[in-house]
């Protein structure tokens, strides 16, 4: 029998709820409710959801606080649903650990390709061992091989770098920060600037197709878009 992931609705809201629970489970997914950030993190001590569904504006914590707690302790992809659509609210939610962060009001099928590729993601190293192809793109994360249309691309050391960590984490956005951070050290994470230059860069190597597969996302960063399931 086929696992189904268990996932981890924590939201105040009793219609969301009602549209999650079964348009979850009819996708394959078992569902665990919280309406409470204390109620969220007793489940998660007792528990162990595949991934944790994280509204901000709780009752009780804030959703920055549960996410804050929750990575003490654990590593399950977080992705926050929120109807704050600041800037600044996502960019502390992906800095904190959230793995992804979607706004109210949100379609099904953006969700559950966001669900999807949060899960694969969680397996890591074991991901990353796998060739990214999307587009006639071809990166080889072992052998840090890129290819256009069976066209060898050259890329400096600083670009492989940054490619490498945007498909380690292919779906997921990264802010500035966890990439300056990553490529550049924890000296350079207001050099947003820098960042651009490299993203733009990188871009033109892989052209046509760098600005269909490094995506931006205003005012907070990157994500690569993520693998076709068939490629």
């Amino acid at each position: 029998m086929q696992h189904r992931s268990l996932i981890l609705v924590v939201d105040d809201e009793p219609q969301i709820h009602r549209f999650l629970a079964p348009a979850l489970g009819a996708s394959g997914f078992d569902v665990l409710r919280a309406d409470t950030g204390a109620e969220a993190l007793r489940l998660l001590a007792g528990r162990a959801p595949d991934l944790l569904l994280l509204d901000l504006g709780l009752p009780d914590l804030d959703g920055h606080e549960v996410l804050a707690r929750l990575r003490a302790f654990s590593q399950v992809p977080v992705i926050v649903l929120s109807a704050r659509d600041q800037e600044r609210e996502k960019i502390a939610a992906l800095d904190g650990g959230a793995d992804d962060y979607v706004e109210k009001p949100f379609g099904l099928g953006e969700l559950l390709a966001r669900i999807r590729s949060a899960l694969r993601n969680r397996t890591g190293a074991e991901a990353v061992e796998t060739p990214y192809r999307a587009l006639g793109l071809e990166i080889d994360p072992r052998t840090q091989s890129v290819r256009l249309d069976g066209a060898a691309i050259t890329l400096s050391r600083r670009e492989h770098a940054l490619l490498d960590l945007l498909v380690r984490n292919a779906g997921r956005v990264l802010t500035h920060r966890q990439l300056l951070t990553a490529v550049w050290g924890p000296a350079h994470t207001e050099d947003v600037a820098y960042l651009r230059v490299y993203v733009r860069q990188l871009r033109r190597r892989l052209d046509p197709v760098g600005s269909q597969v490094i995506l931006t996302e205003a005012g907070i960063g990157y994500r690569l878009k993520e693998m076709p399931p068939d490629a």
